[in-house]
């Protein structure tokens, strides 16, 4: 032992065993010190009997330090333990079978006769297909009322869809900013009865939105107008672009294949020059070629263009005053009127969705007006300075433009700034354009949709239940880790959702 270690451990010793009533040396070496000494003890650069004079201690207690340090590191470097070492046991019980049925069914996505081969295969239990129905049957009973007595209050922006299962709609409802699912209805149809009763049942559980968002389905927005007149529903951005965009693609491809015809005719061109002079039909399919191509070239370049200007201006969420959003739209429906005879079975159709459906498009654009209006009068300052911080933050942040108007507007505001660039950045963050919420339900539904041929109320009723109480594991907005979207709606905790049916989970001692 060197004689630094010894300093640094018997000033310590002597000031804690002054502190102490009855002068035990051992009971005042603190683990760090007791970790010191056993490693000491083992090295053997001093017997027993010096260390245990330096430290004032017992010979018994430093060979008691140097059992513990050599046992722990003789588990450090122990072998692998062996796959067939028990780790723990587990009481199979009847409770215990009815909760792993039901958890597997939903969490690991597994059908009746899956859950049939898992008891037979790992357990060697044998269980009928009968059996698990009856166990999940007993498992809606106990849901039902979890469904039913939800108040919908909360739900501010309200995302509606349709998915289909062997022909039949399932209608779909859920929170944008919970993502709880407040609806899912197996139908007949999905026209705007069905709708109207769906939507006439939720208002009875205090459902009252701001605004829905949804595609362009006919039934869905009847629906909404029989059972909440004046109701606004937003179209969706996303459904909307999706139309377009192929468009685009084809247009360009269109183009690459009169660019290539175009090349070709030249090279037949140029080697029949070669060998004398070129034919008449090779020079008239050139006549006939460039104008084409030209055409085709500039067709494509203007409908990428207004499909740009469509996303990355009409559609996005910016400081773009309402009024000029709309006559931006029009102008772009009017210039794909104006190029509808090039491609007639393409850009008509296109054009009608966007004219018929631009209210519903630019509802999120009018709501976000009437937000930064109200956010100036909050702050006392023009709205001009309010939609200029929403295109400054718009921009990238690696921009030298962006921090040089920033700059700009932080000498207007001063003190004020901080405050609302804030205010402004959390108003953008809650803008809904897109039913994205929904869509992801939908992926989920049809994971467990596919392993079915027929899906019936009751199944639906238990796959709600699971949906809207299992917390999620992993989410890419932080404060929805850890929590079901049903404690998300309401900001309250519930207990587990297999203790929620009544189950007692399994603890590990």
């Amino acid at each position: 032992m060197e004689e630094t270690d010894v300093c640094y451990l018997t000033p310590t010793v002597l000031s804690v065993q002054q502190a102490i009533p009855n002068g035990c040396p051992a009971k005042a070496l603190a683990p760090s010190q007791r970790l010191t000494l056993g490693v000491q003890a083992l090295a053997g650069h001093q017997t027993v009997t010096a260390l245990a004079d330096e430290l004032d201690v017992s010979r018994k207690f430093v060979y008691q330090q140097a059992a513990t340090a050599k046992a722990a590191l003789e588990e450090a470097f122990a072998a692998d333990e062996p796959e067939d070492k028990v780790l723990f046991y587990l009481p199979v019980t009847k409770n215990w079978l009815r909760q792993a049925t039901v958890a597997l069914t939903f969490l690991c996505h597994s059908s009746l006769r899956g859950v049939v081969e898992f008891w037979r295969d790992l357990f060697a239990l044998k269980m009928s297909v009968g059996t698990v129905h009856n166990i999940l049957q007993d498992a809606v009973d106990k849901a039902r009322p979890y469904n039913r007595q939800q108040n919908l209050a909360n739900v501010e922006i309200a995302g509606l869809d349709e998915i289909f299962q062997s022909g039949l709609p399932v209608c779909v409802g859920a929170d944008v900013a919970s993502s709880y699912c407040f609806l899912l209805s197996l139908g007949d149809h999905r026209d705007a009865d069905t709708w109207g009763v769906h939507l006439l049942d939720l208002k009875e559980r205090g459902f009252a939105p701001k605004a829905t968002i949804a595609d362009f389905g006919a039934g869905i927005r009847a629906g909404q107008q029989l059972a909440m007149p004046g109701s606004t529903c937003r179209g969706d951005v996303f459904h909307a672009l999706q139309e377009i965009t192929p468009v685009v693609g084809y247009l360009e491809n269109r183009a690459y294949d009169a660019i290539e015809t175009l090349h070709k005719l030249e090279q037949k061109k140029t080697k029949t020059k070669k060998h004398g002079r070129p034919t008449q039909s090779v020079a008239r399919k050139l006549y006939l070629a460039r104008p084409a191509e030209a055409k085709a070239v500039a067709l494509a370049d203007d409908i990428a263009l207004l499909e740009r200007w469509l996303h990355y201006d009409v559609l996005t969420v910016s400081g773009m005053p309402y009024a000029e959003r709309c006559e931006l739209f029009d102008f772009l429906c009017a210039e794909l009127k104006a190029r509808e005879q090039r491609c007639p079975h393409r850009i008509p159709r296109v054009r009608t969705l966007l004219e018929n459906h631009r209210d519903e498009l630019l509802a999120f654009a009018a709501q976000l007006d009437a937000d930064l209006l109200n956010l100036a009068k909050e702050f006392q300052v023009p709205v001009d300075v309010v939609r200029e911080l929403v295109d400054i933050q718009a921009l990238d942040e690696h921009q030298s433009r962006r921090w040089q108007k920033e700059a700009a507007v932080r000498e207007k505001l001063r003190c004020h700034f901080h405050a609302l660039n804030a205010a402004v950045q959390d108003l953008t963050d809650q803008v809904v354009r897109a039913s994205s919420i929904i869509e992801n339900i939908n992926s989920r539904l049809r994971s467990y949709f596919f392993l079915r041929k027929q899906l019936g109320p009751d199944y639906l009723e238990l796959l709600q239940f699971f949906l809207n109480h299992h917390r999620f594991l992993r989410s890419d907005r932080p404060e929805r880790v850890g929590k079901s979207p049903a404690e998300l709606l309401t900001g309250q905790t519930h207990p587990h959702w297999l203790e929620m049916l009544g189950y007692r989970l399994f603890s590990r001692n």
